[in-house]
């Protein structure tokens, strides 16, 4: 019976192994199944939409010059929306994955195409963007544009993440149109051509040099994930009649994918480095100040010296207190760093000139604010002399006008006299407007052309309150 037992125990488990064997196979399977890109895979297709946009026709090249102008107003003005618009339009993304494409199937020509027509592109960009921001008003260093002067660690993943959701979405038989527009904003090619022209206008060459090598980082990764992709998915080689030649270019095609991946990675491992070095700095700087009270009015971290130049004005820090901190910049992978405070009697100089600054916006703020209350003094003043002026115009009777109309509208009329007559019920005061009348004797029906004249008093007058009497 122990024997059975056991034979059924070996049974349950040998059985729970296959099962679990299986599921992990399953597992397996929709994992691949899900992650698997080679299905759906447009080799053909997708080679000849690549060429189909490297070139730089007619139509290309005012497109992207529209394109160049919208981004430069958008960058211009601050606004996303609008720097969005223009990259959607934009065509630089054709030659860069040309030259990818290139590389990854031994195509020269198309290689020699792709760089042509990006080197084009590139001068064209920045000619126009240089022209656009020549003019003076729109010369101003906005959020967008210094945005795009440095490039970050980050620049370099988003340009690998959207080459590689670009050329995956290219290769299928159902083109993507959707994903294309979304990485053709993530990847950002045509704001640093723009802040590169921005920079030759200003005669900041810094900016040039910045944003131009955040483009260029841009476009090699961006090319890199490119040839990834076409060497994963196994596209067709270009097949050439001499061997010789083939094989001379496949060299070449191979060389140009070493030194553009090997300098890919220095440049990624350079910008981490960097973006490391300025994180820790800042850390550094913020517990710095909460532990010491010190005011830390200006910092710069250089990270080819490695160096720290602070500036502190608030609690002024002992020698005892800048050997502890220094000691404690290997605890922020400082080691290397040189940690330079500004304090002491150039400290006190910058105090009185931040004192002196502070009390001359005191001063200027008073003087503006009681020119203000002089200038709402003068400015009621003149609405009040305004009034009584509107006022005066209004009660002023065009006497020698209306004397010669009634004149011509009652012959009969022998006198006619205007006054104003104050009265009182001794609540209120008022003015009456009094129009005095005689008529020649020979007039007989005086009444009717007294009350014909009071209305046409009151109406020519505008004056509803008048009182027409009779001499």
């Amino acid at each position: 019976m122990e024997e059975n037992q056991s034979n059924q125990s070996e049974v349950k488990q040998e059985n729970v192994k296959k099962e679990f064997k299986s599921f992990a196979i399953s597992l397996k399977d929709f994992f691949f199944d899900l992650l698997d890109i080679r299905e759906g895979t447009d080799k053909k297709d997708t080679i000849q939409r690549i060429k189909d946009g490297i070139h730089v026709k007619s139509h290309t090249a005012w497109i992207l010059v529209f394109s160049i102008i919208i981004a430069s107003i958008g960058l211009n003005i601050s606004s996303s929306a609008v720097v969005i618009g223009a990259m959607l339009v934009s065509p630089l993304m054709g030659p860069i994955l040309g030259i990818g494409l290139s590389i990854g199937i031994n195509d020269i020509d198309t290689m020699k195409s792709s760089l042509s027509n990006l080197g084009v592109m590139v001068v064209l960009s920045v000619i126009t963007s240089f022209l656009f921001f020549s003019i003076p008003i729109f010369q101003e260093q906005t959020p967008e544009l210094l945005a795009r002067t440095k490039p970050d660690v980050r620049d370099v993943m988003i340009a690998i993440a959207g080459g590689l959701t670009l050329i995956v979405a290219l290769s299928r038989y159902k083109e993507m149109t959707n994903t294309i527009a979304g990485i053709a904003i993530a990847t950002a090619l045509m704001p640093p051509l723009c802040t590169a022209g921005y920079g030759l206008a200003v005669g900041n060459l810094s900016f040039f040099g910045g944003a131009m090598f955040l483009f260029i980082i841009n476009s090699i990764f961006i090319a890199l994930a490119t040839f990834v992709i076409i060497k994963f998915l196994k596209f067709p080689v270009v097949k050439y009649i001499d061997s010789a030649s083939r094989k001379r270019i496949a060299q070449l095609a191979s060389t140009v994918a070493l030194i553009i991946f090997s300098y890919s990675i220095y440049t990624f491992v350079q910008l981490y480095k960097e973006n490391t070095f300025e994180q820790n700095s800042m850390k550094y700087i913020n517990d710095l100040e909460k532990a010491t009270g010190a005011g830390i009015i200006s910092k710069k971290i250089n990270y080819v010296d490695k160096k720290i130049d602070l500036v502190n004005i608030g609690k002024k820090l002992t020698e005892a207190e800048q050997v502890e901190w220094k000691s404690k910049l290997k605890e922020y992978e400082l080691n290397t760093t040189l940690l330079q405070i500004t304090q002491d009697e150039e400290t006190s100089k910058l105090s009185d000139k931040v004192k002196s600054i502070e009390d001359l916006y005191v001063k200027n703020q008073k003087l503006i604010a009681s020119k203000e209350e002089s200038i709402q003094e003068k400015d009621l003043k003149i609405n009040e002399l305004i009034k009584v002026l509107e006022k005066l115009t209004k009660e002023k009777i065009p006497f020698a006008q209306i004397s010669q109309e009634a004149k011509i509208n009652y012959e009969g009329l022998k006198t006619i006299s205007f006054s104003k007559v104050i009265s009182t019920n001794f609540e209120t005061i008022d003015t009456i407007p009094v129009a005095s009348i005689s008529w020649h004797d020979s007039i007989k029906n005086k009444d009717d052309l007294k009350n014909k004249m009071t209305k046409w008093l009151q109406k020519r007058l505008n004056l509803e309150n008048l009182i027409l009497k009779e001499k």
